[in-house]
């Protein structure tokens, strides 16, 4: 079941990406279609292409600096030929330090930061529903008591999720409600405590304030909780994601990134440039409204889905081999996919639904 959920959520995210795709993929085909040899030009266009696709500049020069040695190394002279290697570039400048998830093992506190309408409530209830499905005993905190209805909002999604959560009043102290769900969750034994706790970046000294406030509270009431920060980010804002990110990490200790709103945004790229140039892991990602549309991000897997390149599967066995992919081959004709192959890895495109241009076809990976 958990394999059949990852394989769905691929192809979610993969279609989720379309639009990313669409500028940068489309791009590149042109150049190392258009290009016979590997030059200045050659490079300045990629650049253009990287730049265009919100993966930022200080990232895209990595990456471009890191091709241009791999290219040199191996004596490649043919466009095509280092196609492979840009992308294997792009996956290396995603590599960060740490990516663990050390609150999912201990009794932890999870306090979840972000601007107003980044999703950050949602994406806190899809984070109570996920760690409820693993088995965990979860406690919502209802913290940001300055945004009108954000108390209510949250207690849907904790019906949702099927898990508890302690509220206050409207214009309440954050403080004190961290503080009745720091008690609840140590008298009910939970596993773990998520605090949806209110993000104004307009005043970084009353934010810095109100989060070391909630800090204090955490570790005199509860030492031995591990104690997570995660921020979240619209990742169609591109490079406003990257600021608010930066931001964030000089008021707070932030162990993570959730990155929401990634299906339909052609800013997609900007999950590469978080990780590239702030070497703070992107932990989760979304891509639609379900519950279910929250999970863990894997950059490898997202750099698969941002080029279409399908994701390895185990050998079926020889005599299921043959028979699905008859039935592949007979109901081809129907499909509205189409398949290029060239330079050693596959790219896919569907075609659009005549009244919606975000709509997609289905489709069946190739053996």
């Amino acid at each position: 079941m958990a394999e059949e959920e990852k394989v769905g959520f691929f192809k979610r995210l993969v279609k989720g990406l379309s639009k990313t795709r669409a500028s940068i993929v489309a791009g590149f085909d042109s150049i190392f279609l258009g290009y016979d040899v590997i030059d200045d030009d050659f490079y300045e266009e990629l650049e253009e292409i990287l730049i265009m696709g919100d993966i930022g500049i200080n990232a895209t020069t990595s990456i471009l600096d890191n091709l241009k040695d791999k290219v040199e190394e191996q004596h490649i002279r043919r466009p095509l030929e280092c196609k492979e290697l840009l992308i294997n570039s792009i996956k290396e400048q995603m590599r960060v330090d740490s990516t663990e998830y050390e609150f999912e093992n201990r009794k932890s506190v999870v306090l979840v930061i972000g601007v107003n309408g980044v999703g950050k409530t949602t994406s806190v209830g899809k984070l109570a529903g996920m760690l409820k499905d693993q088995g965990k005993r979860v406690i919502m905190a209802a913290a940001d008591t300055f945004r009108a209805a954000a108390g209510e909002q949250l207690t849907e999604w904790a019906h949702r999720a099927g898990v508890e959560i302690i509220g206050g009043q409207p214009g309440a102290d954050p403080g004190s409600v961290v503080f009745d769900a720091v008690a609840a969750a140590k008298a009910r034994n939970a596993d773990v405590l998520i605090c949806d706790t209110a993000g104004r970046l307009h005043n970084k000294k009353n934010l810095m304030e109100e989060l070391r406030k909630i800090y204090r509270i955490i570790d005199r009431e509860y030492p031995e909780a591990y104690l997570e920060t995660l921020v979240v980010l619209d990742g169609t804002t591109g490079q406003n994601a990257l600021v608010q990110a930066r931001e964030f990490a000089e008021v707070a200790n932030v162990n993570g990134i959730i990155l929401t709103k990634l299906d339909g945004t052609a800013k997609g790229g900007i999950a590469i440039a978080i990780q590239s140039e702030l070497d703070i892991p992107v932990k989760y990602i979304g891509v639609g409204e379900k519950i279910d549309d929250l999970q863990k991000f894997n950059a490898d897997e997202f750099v698969n889905a941002l080029f279409g390149i399908e994701e390895p599967e185990e050998t079926p066995a020889e005599e299921g081999a043959s028979s699905e992919s008859g039935s592949e081959e007979a109901s081809g004709s129907s499909e509205k996919e189409e398949k290029e192959e060239n330079g050693g890895w596959t790219m896919f495109t569907w075609a659009a639904d005549e009244d919606d241009e975000n709509a997609y076809s289905e489709f069946n990976w190739p053996d």
